[in-house]
């Protein structure tokens, strides 16, 4: 998150106090004279609509400062799998911008032995255009809440960033996994479901094996995607996704 500095603060005084003498004594003439008429009324007005105006000038600024905090601190930025601006992991075509977790169950927890890598999940959707939302932090890994709940029949999609800009992400290590490993992905009922690594590939992205990772299965599956290959820094974007296919290890 970048660091943000305090608003700028405001002087809302309008400047000095009129002072209302010279603090002296007066020294009564003789014979008495008339007293000395106040200035006019109008002659102040000027001065009170500029008072006026600056304090209302000021409340704008502090409100459009106080608004400006307000987007930068609450809104994340979109970030690709790696360090680009926009998402780079193809959705299902059937499904759509609104598509929601269909089970009660979700996915909470990752946890990797061989990779020591323990995370928790957060829940992520399609954008209008059918891209699969990447995490909003690069140390953050998701599951796709339109795929199947872990140990349910279908593939549960889990993904994570490789790096950014600040160096590896959740998922930089997700391309030295291989056939036997063994993922295990928590449920939101307390139960874990155990899969089986079969393969690890990677995949040009103009190319993504959208049926493969989405499409139906037989039985309880799952896919971890990351970004891999090389890293274009014209586009911004790696052009390659490394995915990790996997089984349920004890079905029964």
């Amino acid at each position: 998150m970048p660091v943000i500095d305090s608003p700028p603060r405001y002087d809302d005084r309008s400047g000095p106090g009129i002072q209302p003498g010279s603090g002296r004594e007066p020294v009564a003439p003789e014979p008495p004279t008339a007293p000395v008429p106040l200035p006019a009324g109008p002659r102040t007005w000027p001065r009170r609509m500029a008072t006026v105006g600056l304090a209302v000038l000021t409340a704008a600024q502090l409100l459009a400062a106080l608004g400006y905090l307000f987007m930068i601190t609450t809104i994340p930025a979109r970030t690709d799998l790696q360090t680009g601006p926009r998402p780079a992991v193809v959705g299902p075509r059937s499904a759509g911008p609104d598509v929601v977790a269909t089970a009660a169950v979700r996915a909470t927890d990752l946890s990797i032995p061989k990779l020591q890598l323990r995370e928790a999940l957060v829940d992520l959707q399609l954008d209008a255009a059918g891209v699969l939302q990447p995490p909003p932090n690069p140390t953050l890994a998701g599951w796709f809440a339109g795929a199947a709940a872990p140990g349910a029949v279908g593939p549960t999609v889990i993904v994570g960033h490789v790096d950014s800009r600040d160096g590896p992400g959740v998922f930089f290590t997700i391309k030295n996994l291989a056939a036997g490993d063994v993922v295990e992905v928590g449920r939101s009922d307390g139960r874990t479901a155990r899969f089986r690594v079969t393969e690890v590939q990677d995949f040009d992205k103009t190319r993504f094996p959208t049926d493969r990772v989405y499409g139906p299965t037989a039985g309880p599956e799952l896919r971890l995607i990351t970004c891999g290959g090389a890293f274009d820094a014209a586009t911004g974007h790696y052009e390659r996704n490394v995915i990790a296919f996997g089984v349920l290890a004890d079905p029964g």
